[in-house]
């Protein structure tokens, strides 16, 4: 909690000064927060520090840890896959049922994703790293995580089993949010109106979040990845609620840019997804939160014979080693197809159209 105090009268003196009044409600806000990690425990979730976590949200993994008789909560169960703004209604209204009932508010979500285990040939690229997932959730505001590991015994239990040993069991739901076309159990035998008879006799209350549009388009999972894999990123945006973002470390590449004036993070992306093979506009968050402007190549380097796909950022007007770093870059558009050049001038050249078409998208 430390951290977050600090964070938090950095934030009040660059807005003015910690004069009385700030410095009263920075040491109520602190109490507050105390006060729902003091209720947290005492429901069973525990801290886990991990990279890129603030330490705010409860990480825990089930079924090794079951909460105490002493606290519920308010669940929010899907796999969130994106995260995008259907999920992001599901979460929100989680949320604000916890805040009014004074309980924690959870997700349970599952790992490995559980086409993975169920029909792994055909399960498609999850479109963020569930460390990254894990980020969203907690921007949500979240109070706890519990992951499942999804493992084919799992995939087996009944409905009734499934609602008894998870929801009841282990996370004490008092109300339970799920999506429209949430199914559940063994070969998906349950529905929401099964998890609604089964949260009667079981007494917690079941919410069914209706689809979320954008512009006459269902948010989903599928609808997102389909955008991402055709290059639409500014639709995979509308689904998504924020750019579509690829993360991952920066490591050492062939170290050719440099070589021709335009020095590259070469990343590595942490997640499965990624755009249509192109050069993109985009905004690269580094690690100490600013953003900067990029031009990103997705794809080889054919002009060089070089094949395979790599993820290389340019950033405009900024000098420095970022090897090492965690990087994530955040699609606006993408310029142009990958293409072959008769060599490196006109490649050279070609660049720096891109980089110029580049500022032209990302200007304010």
């Amino acid at each position: 909690a430390g951290h977050r105090q600090v964070r938090r009268r950095q934030r009040r003196l660059a807005e003015g000064g910690a004069g009385p009044n700030l410095r009263g409600a920075a040491e109520r806000e602190d109490e507050q927060e105390r006060e729902r990690e003091e209720g947290a425990r005492h429901a069973g979730w525990t801290v886990g520090p991990r990279a890129g976590f603030n330490g705010r949200v409860r990480v825990r993994r089930l079924p090794e840890a079951t909460g105490s008789e002493e606290g519920g909560a308010v669940v929010a169960v899907g796999n969130f896959d994106g995260v995008h703004v259907g999920h992001q209604e599901i979460l929100a209204r989680a949320v604000s049922e916890a805040r009014r009932r004074g309980v924690a508010a959870a997700v349970l979500t599952f790992d490995p994703h559980p086409a993975k285990v169920l029909a792994p040939e055909r399960a498609p690229p999850l479109i963020q790293a569930q460390e990254d997932k894990l980020d969203l959730l907690e921007a949500a505001e979240v109070d706890a995580v519990a992951l499942r590991t999804f493992d084919p015994d799992y995939a087996g239990l009944s409905p009734a089993e499934f609602v008894d040993r998870t929801l009841v069991d282990a996370l004490r739901a008092e109300a339970v949010f799920v999506g429209y076309d949430f199914t559940f159990g063994k070969h998906r035998a349950g529905d929401r109106k099964s998890l609604r008879d089964l949260g009667l006799s079981r007494g917690f209350a079941v919410h069914v979040v209706d689809p979320v549009s954008v512009e006459g388009i269902v948010a989903s999972s599928t609808k997102v990845r389909e955008f991402v894999l055709q290059g639409r990123m500014e639709a995979a945006d509308l689904l998504l609620g924020r750019p579509f973002a690829v993360v991952g470390e920066v490591v050492t590449g062939a170290g050719r840019g440099r070589t021709i004036g335009v020095p590259t993070a070469n990343v590595r992306p942490s997640g499965e997804l990624l755009p249509a093979l192109g050069v993109y506009a985009a905004r690269a968050a580094l690690p100490d939160g600013s953003l900067v402007s990029c031009v990103v190549n997705v794809g080889g380097a054919p002009t060089f014979g070089q094949g395979g796909v790599t993820v290389e950022a340019h950033l405009l007007d900024w000098d420095g080693s970022l090897l090492g770093d965690r990087l994530g870059l955040r699609f606006v558009r993408r310029l142009r197809a990958v293409r072959r050049f008769a060599g490196a001038e006109e490649l050279v050249a070609q660049i720096q159209d891109d980089i110029s078409e580049g500022r032209r998208v990302l200007e304010p």
